[in-house]
């Protein structure tokens, strides 16, 4: 007799299986934006990514998966986004403790005096380019450069919206160019690229994109109302000078972060090393002001340590004359990011399961279909990694799954695998900060404050960048080809 226990058959996914889930995810994330406004990202994204998720499992099922097998697809992509998750935790109780410490005040009282409102923009997009090319690492700069920046916009009445885009912008572009960069060792490796031509090959299109993008914020920076800054500048420095003590010190925790950084510390460790050196400098240089903020029973060095203790996990809460800088400096611990944490376990879920039943691959391989030209290839692979992006919720993603699908593309019709490590960063690296629900939408929101639907128009470099690898490549610039095999022809007897 035969077995009884035979494993039902799983059916391929067609075509109309893998788009359902992603149509009603547009509806539900439409309406979550149309519904909850601003407020889409603490919860209302969540449930749709969930509902959809679920969606995307029933037709699993359908298919002849497991939920067992599905159930294990899940875990398994939540667990790739948890050191993502630990970098965050960390990099709440960084800025709770680098506000209380009065790190990122300084940042702001000097940046008020030396930044000209004109070139305010063009400014906070270079030094974040200059830092995160130092570094290596988006996040760190936007945590630490990029959020002292928010505070000198809040201070000079400049654009949220349009600083959030210069610093992404000015980050991206850094950390694009940055051999210390995660994500520019990972697309060479994954196209099987050497490194430091990799980069030299983006440069052809990245460079450009950058000065356009500066260029762009220096226009914004002549065009908008200056006219009440200069007082507003000393209002909100008097007001920074009388509740902290300033000092070129305390931008020490900073210096040491950014070497640990260079030194290619693990992000975890440098910055929880970061934010610990935070609390320190706190009860060294802000004591007045930690044990104003005292709410407890205690005294003494015991009240310190629970103030700097509960800026680790719960941030900190300043009571000055002016509401804006309150709103500004009034922030950070880990539970900050318990919101952030959530939408990305919510997202990693939904794109687990689509990769794990095979709804992923099937959208990919119609793709692929009719790509017969290097302009058709490159916008294709640019386009798969931003919808990878939008799916799975993680640029790593979105750099590994295109890189794989399309590593014998290029070669088969006798282009360089540059073309692809160039365009996986082109398209998975650039475009992840503009998503909401994905790991770099997420963290940017949860650091700058400001919305990326809100940001998104005005991150110029990421915007330009993919749209000018796509004219580059039907129009044929620099547009690398393999050499031809050389053909060794016998001598006749």
């Amino acid at each position: 007799m035969g077995n009884n226990n035979v494993s039902k058959s799983i059916k391929e996914a067609s075509l109309l299986d893998a788009v359902i889930p992603l149509i009603l995810l547009i509806i539900m994330m439409g309406s979550a934006v149309y519904l909850f406004s601003d407020n889409s990202s603490y919860g209302p994204n969540q449930i749709a990514l969930l509902m959809a998720m679920g969606i995307a499992a029933i037709i699993g099922l359908k298919n002849g998966h497991q939920w067992k097998d599905i159930e294990q697809g899940i875990i398994k992509g939540i667990s790739m986004s948890l050191g993502a998750c630990l970098i965050l935790f960390a990099v709440g109780s960084l800025i709770g403790t680098w506000m209380l410490s009065g790190t990122v005040p300084t940042l702001i009282y000097y940046g008020l005096a030396l930044l000209n409102p004109q070139f305010f923009y063009a400014a906070s997009c270079l030094i974040c380019a200059v830092v995160a090319m130092s570094i290596g690492s988006s996040w760190t700069t936007a945590a630490t450069v990029g959020v002292a920046l928010i505070g000198v916009a809040t201070g000079m009445d400049m654009s949220l919206a349009i600083t959030a885009g210069a610093v992404v912008s000015g980050a991206y572009f850094g950390d694009k160019i940055s051999p210390l960069s995660e994500t520019t060792n990972l697309a060479p490796a994954i196209a099987g690229t050497d490194l430091f031509e990799h980069i030299r090959y983006m440069l052809w299109t990245t460079i450009p994109s950058f000065i356009i993008a500066l260029v762009l914020f220096v226009i914004l920076g002549f065009t908008a109302d200056t006219s009440a800054t200069g007082a507003r500048i000393e209002q909100m420095q008097a007001v920074l000078a009388n509740s902290f003590e300033l000092g070129v010190h305390l931008l020490v925790p900073l210096v040491i972060l950014l070497t640990l950084a260079i030194k290619k510390m693990p992000a975890f460790a440098a910055v929880s090393i970061g934010a610990l050196l935070g609390g320190i400098w706190a009860v060294l240089f802000q004591s007045n002001l930690v044990t104003s903020l005292n709410t407890s029973e205690y005294s003494g060095a015991v009240a310190q340590l629970i103030v700097v203790w509960t800026a680790l996990f719960d941030g900190v809460v300043f009571s000055t004359s002016d509401e804006n800088l309150n709103s500004l400096l009034s922030r950070g611990g880990m539970s900050s990011m318990l919101n952030t944490v959530w939408l990305i376990i919510c997202a990693m879920s939904f794109g687990a399961v689509l990769e794990h039943v095979g709804l992923l691959k099937r959208i990919v391989a119609t793709l692929l279909k009719g790509a017969d030209t290097i302009g058709s290839l490159v916008s294709r692979t640019i386009l798969t990694c931003f919808g990878t992006n939008i799916i799975t919720a993680d640029q790593y993603i979105s750099i590994v799954m295109p890189g794989r699908m399309y590593q014998t593309a290029f070669t088969d019709k006798g282009y360089h695998q540059l073309n692809l490590s160039r365009s996986l960063e082109d398209g998975g690296t650039l475009t992840s900060p503009l998503i909401p629900w994905n790991t770099c939408g997420a963290y940017m929101h949860s650091v700058l404050l400001v919305h990326p639907f809100s940001y998104a128009m005005f991150t110029f470099f990421n915007l330009i960048n993919p749209i000018l690898a796509i004219i580059y490549a039907y129009v044929g610039i620099k547009i690398l080809k393999l050499d031809p095999p050389k053909v060794t022809v016998k001598p006749s007897v």
